[in-house]
């Protein structure tokens, strides 16, 4: 009786153990959080999620045999739901490398590099009268341009970072540190939407008056609305709002992390172009 006992409690603390967030299926799977209203990053094809990160996290679990297991959920809860560990294993939604992110979880080598646009109506003269021609012929328009504008952002995203920093500065004034921000004491606003796309159409609402967002979503977002145009964000004729993408993972997750410095490194600045190429259809 002792032993059956035995045998019935070791049973059941193992169907138990395969129940935890560190369970027997997790070992087997990979579980990316990321935000499919980034393309051509990451995107809906139908109820699939599809896109450039898509591609390289599956690259990632061929290497490690295991499944990649893709959810959709908000930007700005993904670096902390990464940090936990509890659900996700890594982070992969075109997330930009900043110091306050990297004290949560650890990135990977970046793998793209993109500068902020500013996405307004085709129609605006106001904004048209404001585009000018950069040191690198890239058609721009300054930060200081938008005195006064109501901004809209991808909640959380780079834009939105950025746009809130020009708009209330950083440091203290006569700090090394300090800088007043383009925007200080213009007037201008930001307001956060769920999605770069939801911000656009609060252009057509009349509620606001531009968009901030990484390049290639505005681009995708303007190519498939004539409505709309895109133009680099600059600081100066020489400054482009420049960053960088990379792949967050839980921190100490080495094998996952090498996995995936490995695939990027694998693909080259050319496989990565090919793949974004490849999900805004423009592909040989």
């Amino acid at each position: 009786m002792k032993k059956l006992l035995t045998v019935v409690v070791a049973g059941l603390l193992a169907v138990l153990g395969c129940f935890s967030l560190t369970a027997c299926g997790k070992k087997n799977k990979i579980y990316v959080d990321t935000n499919a209203f980034f393309a051509p990053f990451e995107y809906y094809e139908g109820k699939k999620i599809v896109g450039a990160d898509i591609d390289i996290m599956n690259k990632v679990g061929e290497k490690l045999g295991k499944k990649v297991v893709f959810t959709n959920t908000d930007f700005d809860v993904i670096i902390d739901n990464v940090s936990s560990g509890k659900k996700y294993d890594c982070g992969a939604a075109g997330i930009t490398i900043t110091d306050a992110r990297k004290e949560k979880v650890d990135f990977s080598n970046p793998y793209f590099k993109s500068v902020q646009y500013v996405i307004f109506k085709a129609d605006d003269s106001n904004m048209l009268s404001k585009v000018k021609t950069a040191t690198d012929n890239v058609e721009c328009v300054f930060w200081a341009d938008l005195a006064g504008k109501k901004l809209g952002v991808q909640r959380d995203t780079t834009g939105d970072i950025y746009a809130n920093l020009e708009i209330d500065g950083e440091g203290e004034e006569g700090t090394e540190d300090y800088y007043p921000g383009e925007l200080n004491g213009s007037g201008a606003t930001v307001t956060p939407y769920d999605s770069a796309q939801l911000a656009v159409d609060a252009i057509n609402a009349n509620q606001i008056d531009v968009v901030i967002v990484d390049k290639l979503p505005a681009e995708y977002i303007c190519n498939k609305n004539n409505k709309f145009v895109c133009k680099a964000l600059y600081y100066d004729e020489e400054t482009a709002t420049e960053e960088e993408y990379a792949i967050c993972v839980t921190k100490g997750n080495t094998e996952l992390l090498n996995a995936i410095n490995e695939v990027l490194d694998e693909l080259g600045d050319e496989g990565i172009q090919k793949l974004v190429a490849k999900h805004l259809g423009i592909s040989d």
